[in-house]
C-alpha cells in the first residue's frame, strides 16, 4: 500500500520544525516505543522506512564490506591539517550514501566518528582511535571531519557525525563500572572544550555518550548532555548511547536496579534519543516506565523530535531532486581517487622523529642491497574499527617498488627478514611432536615420533608473553574455540583476539614452555589422543560477544583446575640470526617495529607499558649493531618510550597502522618523495614512571600533556622534522594592548622561511600563557595551528585571529569563564618545545573579586585538594567524598569581612567522620571543628560549624576525615 500524500510533514515547503512536530504527533504510543532504539521500526502507513542509527566509520566505512580505509584517526591527527580531514570525511560521507544506497535499511547515514576523546594518558588501549592530548588540535580536526561528512549544503546532510564518547572516556579496564573524578576545571577547560569545537565549529548532529561514570554518575544519566551540550551549546541534533550502556547501568555500574529506571532517567535526564542495547529488553522496559509514569508520551516525543529532525535533513521524507547527495550511489565506494586520498593522508600522517646526519631521504639509485626486517614489515594489520580493505601494500611490496623505479640493476633488491622464530614442538608428556590435521578443523596433536614429520610454526612475539603463531603446513593462524588448539584462522580480527596465546618459559629451561590461550586457560596434551586441548577440553566456546564491561581480555574469566602441560621448542629459524646475516649483507637497514592493533592495547584492554616489545628492542639493537646505515619505521596506534632507539639509531620514522597504501606511503617518505610533515599529536614520554597513576584524570594537579608536564620528554607535543629547514622570522600582534569589554580578538601574525633546497610542509603552532594567575595556568596551550606549503626560499606570513575568550579560564568563585588581566604571552614556532618567536600583549579585564563566601559555595569550587575525589550528590550535582582517611580542599582569598561566626554546610556521612575549618591551608590555624554522626552515603542532612577568628581576607581549608561527602557550604 503507497503512503498517504497529504500530510504537512509530507511537504517540503513548510518549516522543517513543523514537519517534524508533525509527523511524531502522528506515531502512536507503541510506534514511538518501537522508534526509540538503535534499529528504528518502519512505520508503514506513513510511508516511515525502517532505519539504523550507527555505522561505524572512525577511518573509512567499517563492517559493511569492502570500503577504503584511511590512517587510524591518531595518525590523522599527526597530519595537522583540517582541509585534508574535510575532504577524508567528505570521501566517507561518499561511501556512506554508496552503502545506504545498497541496503538502506541496514546501512545507515548516522556515522559512529570521530572520537573526540581528550587522551590524556598514552596508555589507554583506543589510543589509535582519537586525535590527541590537545583539545583544540582534537576539536579543529575533528570539526573538519564532521562538516566533510555532512556536507555543506544549507537545507540536507550528505550524512550525520557522530562524536564519542562524552566524556572523559580514557581507560578500558572498568570501563563500564569505573567512575572517573573531575572538577569544574578540568571539565570546562579541557575535557568539555575538545567536544564544545566541533558542536559549534563544526556543526556535528549527533553525539554518544560514554560507558564510564563522572563523578559518581553514569555517563548516560550525566545532565551536561541536557544542560551543556544540547542547551548551552544548542546542539539540534540526536544523542545516543553507546552500546548496551543503558542496561550496563543496572548490570555494570549497579547504579540503578530495574531497566525501567535506567531507561526513564536516561530519556529524562541524560538526554538520551536514541538507545543503543537490547532491541526487546529495552522496549519491555520502556513500556513497563510508561506505564508506572516514570516516562511519559512527551519524553519520547522530544527524543523522537531530535533523531527525527536529522533524518528529515538526510532528505528521507523528501524527493531527490534538489537533494545533491541523494543521487550518489554504489559507484562512490572504493573510487579510484579515494585511493589516492588515502595514500596522501598516509603521507601527510608520517612523522620523522629523528634523522640525524640527513640518513633520509634514501637515494634508490644509490643502493644496491636493502634490508627490511621485522614483524611489522610484510602485512598490514587492521582494528576493530576498520573495514575491509580492497588490498593492501605492504611495507616491504612500498620499498621493492620504489628500488625497481630506479633502475635494472642486477644487484638492487630486498633481503627480508621477518623478525619471527619458526619452530618445532614436541610435548614433554607425550614425548611426541605437534602436528596438525587435516580438514576444516586443522587441529593440533603432539602425535609425531620424528622431528621430520613435525609440523612448523612461524612466531611473532608481540611481548608481554603474548605470541601469535602460523602453522606454514596451511598458512592459518593458531587459535581455539575454547575446546581444541587448531590452525584454522585466516587473519587476526575479532572481537576477543583467541589468536593469541601466552608463552612462558619455564624456569631454568628457556626451551621449555607452557602455553595459555587468550583468556589465561592452560594448553594440555590429551594423554589417550595427544591432541592440545583448552584446559581439559570440555568447555563450551565463549560466545564472541562485546563485553561492554572492559574486562581485560587475559583475564581467567574460567575457573580451570588443570596445570599447563610443557613443551620442548626446536628453533629451526632464529629471528635476530636472520636479521644480523641481512643488515650485514645490505647497504642500509629498515626495521619495522611496532605493535598490532588488536594485541595487548585495544577496546577493552589497556596497554601494560609504553615500550616496545622486548624482543623489538632487540631486534632493532642486534640490527644496528649489524649495520649502523639503520632506519627505524615504528608503526603503532601510539606513542611509544623509544630511549635506546632514538640514543643510537640514525633516523626514526612514526606511522599509525594507515590502510591499504601503507606500504607505498611509507615508502614515499622513506625516498624522499613525500617531504614528511607530521607532528605529533601526544607527548611522548620516556617512561611510564613520568605518568601520574592511570586513573587520576586531574591533568592540572599532577601535570598531564604537554600543558602541565615539566619533565624531560622523549618528543615533545608537536614535534616532526622535514627534509627541509624552516626559519621562525618575527612576529606581530595587531596591538600590544587591549581591554577584555573593548577588544573581541586580537590577530597575531608569524613570518616563516624555507631555507631547504626542496618544497615542504611546515606546520605553524601559536601557543600562549597566561604569565600571572590566581589559579594554576598552563605551561603554554595551543592556540592555533596551520599546515602549509613552502617552495625553497619562499617567505610566508601566517595571521591567526583570535577571539581573547581563547585565553580564559574557569572562574570557580563565579562558576564562569573569565579572561584575567595581565600580560599573556604568545610563541610561535615548529613544536611545543621549539617556540623562538614571542610576543607579550597586556590585557587589562575586570580583577576576579575575592570570593564571597557568605554565599552558597559549591563545594567542588575548589582552588586546590589533596585526597579527595568527587562523587554523587544525589540531590544534585557533585560532593567532594572521602572514603576513608582524610582529604582537604582549600579555597583562596576569601573575604570573611569583620568575621564569620559559623560555617552552615550539607553533608552525608557513611559512618562517624569531622570536618575542620582551618585558615591558610591544611595546616593552618584551626577555626572550627565538628563531628558528624554515620547517616548513609547519600542521608544529607545540614551542619553548623561554629567558627573563631575567622576575618579578613583568607585562604579557608576544609579538612574531612572519615567516610563522608561535602556537597556545598556557606559562611555567616
Amino acid at each position: 500500500m503507497s503512503a498517504p500524500t497529504y500530510f504537512p510533514f509530507q511537504n517540503p515547503d513548510l518549516p522543517l520544525e513543523e514537519r517534524v512536530n508533525d509527523l511524531v504527533s502522528r506515531f502512536t504510543l507503541e510506534e514511538k516505543v518501537d522508534l526509540m532504539i538503535q534499529y528504528q521500526a518502519a512505520v508503514e502507513r506513513l510511508g516511515v522506512k525502517a532505519y539504523k542509527h550507527g555505522t561505524e566509520a572512525a577511518h573509512g566505512m567499517a563492517w559493511l564490506g569492502e570500503a577504503t580505509g584511511y590512517p587510524q584517526p591518531i595518525g590523522l591527527g599527526c597530519t595537522w591539517d583540517t582541509g585534508l580531514m574535510q575532504r577524508i570525511g567528505s570521501a566517507i560521507g561518499d561511501e556512506a550514501r554508496g552503502f545506504y544506497k545498497r541496503n538502506p535499511e541496514i546501512n545507515g547515514l548516522t556515522l559512529w566518528a570521530p572520537t573526540v576523546d581528550m587522551e590524556r594518558d598514552p596508555r589507554w588501549g583506543r589510543t589509535e582511535e582519537a586525535y590527541g592530548e590537545d583539545p583544540v588540535l582534537t576539536g579543529k580536526l575533528a570539526s573538519a571531519l564532521v562538516q566533510g561528512i555532512q556536507g555543506d549544503h544549507p537545507r540536507y546532510l550528505k550524512a550525520v557525525a557522530t562524536l564519542k564518547h562524552f566524556i572523559a572516556n580514557n581507560n578500558e579496564v572498568g570501563r563500564g563500572d569505573a567512575s572517573v573524578s573531575i572538577d569544574p576545571r578540568n571539565m570546562r577547560e579541557y575535557y568539555l572544550k575538545a567536544f564544545e569545537i566541533p558542536f559549534k565549529e563544526g556543526g556535528a548532529q549527533s553525539m554518544m555518550t560514554a560507558y564510564n561514570a563522572i563523578n559518581g554518575v553514569p555517563a548516560n544519566l550525566n545532565p551536561d548532555v541536557q544542560a551543556v551540550v544540547k542547551e548551552e551549546w544548542g546542539m539540534d541534533g540526536f544523542v545516543v548511547s553507546d552500546a548496551f550502556d543503558v542496561t550496563g547501568t543496572v548490570r555494570d555500574h549497579g547504579y540503578l536496579e530495574t531497566y525501567k529506571e535506567a531507561v526513564a532517567r536516561s530519556v529524562k535526564e541524560g538526554g538520551i534519543d536514541s538507545i543503543t542495547d537490547d532491541g526487546e529488553a529495552i522496549k519491555a522496559a520502556l513500556r513497563e516506565a510508561l506505564a508506572e509514569g516514570l516516562l511519559t508520551e512527551s519524553d519520547l516525543d522530544i527524543a523522537l523530535r531530535n533523531t527525527f529532525r536529522v533524518r528529515f535533513r538526510l532528505g528521507e521524507f523528501d524527493s531527490e531532486e534538489g537533494n545533491p547527495y541523494a543521487a550518489i550511489d554504489e559507484s562512490a565506494i572504493l573510487r579510484p581517487e579515494h585511493a589516492e586520498l588515502s595514500r596522501e593522508a598516509a603521507c601527510k600522517a608520517a612523522v620523522l622523529l629523528k634523522n640525524e646526519g640527513g640518513l633520509l631521504p634514501l637515494q634508490a639509485d644509490q643502493l644496491g642491497q636493502v634490508a627490511v626486517i621485522g614483524p611489522l614489515s610484510g602485512t598490514v594489520y587492521r582494528d576493530w574499527y576498520s573495514g575491509s580493505l580492497p588490498y593492501a601494500v605492504t611495507p616491504l611490496e612500498g620499498i621493492e617498488a620504489k628500488l625497481a623505479e630506479a633502475g635494472n640493476r642486477a644487484e638492487r633488491k630486498t633481503l627480508f627478514a621477518g623478525g619471527t622464530d619458526r619452530i618445532r614442538l614436541k610435548s614433554k608428556k607425550t614425548g611426541r611432536y605437534v602436528t596438525l590435521g587435516e580438514g576444516e578443523e586443522a587441529a593440533l596433536a603432539a602425535t609425531a615420533e620424528k622431528a621430520e614429520d613435525a609440523d612448523i610454526f612461524e612466531v611473532t612475539d608481540w611481548g608481554w608473553d603474548s605470541h601469535t603463531l602460523i602453522a606454514e603446513k596451511n598458512g592459518k593462524y593458531l587459535t581455539t574455540d575454547d575446546r581444541i588448539v587448531k590452525a584454522a584462522a585466516d587473519r587476526i580480527w575479532e572481537w576477543f583476539t583467541k589468536e593469541v596465546f601466552l608463552i612462558s618459559a619455564v624456569d631454568g629451561q628457556p626451551q621449555t614452555v607452557t602455553f595459555s590461550t587468550w583468556n589465561g586457560t592452560p594448553v594440555t596434551v590429551s594423554g589417550d589422543s595427544g591432541a592440545l586441548l583448552v584446559g581439559d577440553g570440555s568447555a563450551a566456546e565463549m560466545a564472541n560477544e562485546i563485553n561492554v564491561a572492559g574486562a581485560a581480555e587475559v583475564s581467567g574469566e574460567r575457573a580451570v583446575a588443570v596445570a599447563a602441560d610443557e613443551f620442548e621448542v626446536e628453533v629451526l629459524t632464529d629471528k635476530l640470526k636472520e636479521a644480523r646475516r641481512a643488515a650485514s649483507e645490505a647497504d642500509l637497514a629498515v626495521v619495522f617495529v611496532g605493535n598490532h592493533p588488536l594485541i595487548n592495547g585495544k577496546e577493552t584492554m589497556d596497554r601494560p607499558d609504553i615500550t616496545l616489545p622486548a624482543s623489538q628492542e632487540k631486534l632493532i639493537q642486534e640490527v644496528y649493531a649489524a649495520n649502523p646505515n639503520t632506519v627505524v619505521v615504528v608503526i603503532g596506534s601510539y606513542p611509544f618510550a623509544l630511549n635506546w632507539t632514538d640514543a643510537h639509531v640514525p633516523a626514526i620514522l612514526y606511522s599509525t597502522h594507515a590502510g591499504q597504501e601503507l606500504g607505498h606511503a611509507l615508502a614515499d617518505v622513506l625516498f624522499g618523495a613525500y617531504n614528511p610533515a607530521g607532528r605529533l599529536n601526544m607527548t611522548w614520554y620516556r617512561s611510564v614512571d613520568q605518568l601520574p597513576e592511570f586513573m587520576d584524570y586531574d591533568i592540572i594537579k599532577h601535570g598531564r600533556t604537554y600543558q602541565y608536564f615539566e619533565g624531560d620528554v622523549l618528543y615533545p607535543f608537536g614535534h616532526g622534522l622535514s627534509y627541509s629547514s624552516f626559519r621562525y622570522e618575527e612576529i606581530r600582534l595587531d596591538k600590544t594592548e587591549a581591554d577584555a569589554e573593548r577588544d573581541r580578538e586580537i590577530a597575531v601574525t608569524v613570518r616563516v622561511t624555507n631555507t631547504g633546497g626542496r618544497a615542504g610542509e611546515e606546520v605553524v603552532q601559536l601557543y600562549g600563557r597566561a604569565e600571572q594567575s590566581r589559579v594554576k595556568r598552563p605551561l603554554k596551550q595551543l592556540l592555533a595551528f596551520r599546515r602549509m606549503l613552502l617552495q625553497p626560499g619562499e617567505t610566508a606570513e601566517v595571521t591567526f585571529t583570535l577571539p581573547l575568550a581563547e585565553l580564559a579560564m574557569w572562574d570557580v568563585t563565579r562558576d564562569r569563564y573569565w579572561v584575567e588581566a595581565g600580560n599573556y604571552t604568545f610563541l610561535a614556532g615548529s613544536s611545543s618545545a621549539s617556540l623562538p618567536l614571542s610576543a607579550v600583549l597586556k590585557l587589562d579585564a575586570e580583577a576576579i573579586p575575592p570570593r564571597n563566601l557568605n554565599e552558597a559555595t559549591r563545594a567542588v569550587n575548589y582552588d586546590d585538594y589533596e585526597g579527595l575525589q568527587l562523587g554523587e550528590c544525589t540531590e544534585g550535582g557533585s560532593a567532594l567524598e572521602v572514603r576513608s582517611g582524610s582529604g582537604w580542599a582549600v579555597y583562596r582569598d576569601a573575604d570573611l569581612g569583620e568575621g564569620a561566626a559559623a560555617l552552615a554546610f550539607r553533608a552525608a556521612a557513611d559512618r562517624e567522620a569531622s570536618l575542620e575549618v582551618r585558615l591558610g591551608g591544611p595546616d593552618g590555624r584551626l577555626a572550627g571543628e565538628i563531628r558528624l554522626s554515620g547517616t548513609g552515603a547519600q542521608e544529607w542532612r545540614d551542619y553548623t560549624c561554629a567558627l573563631s577568628g575567622a576575618a579578613g581576607r583568607q585562604d579557608v581549608c576544609l579538612v574531612l576525615k572519615g567516610a563522608m561527602r561535602v556537597s556545598g557550604f556557606r559562611c555567616s
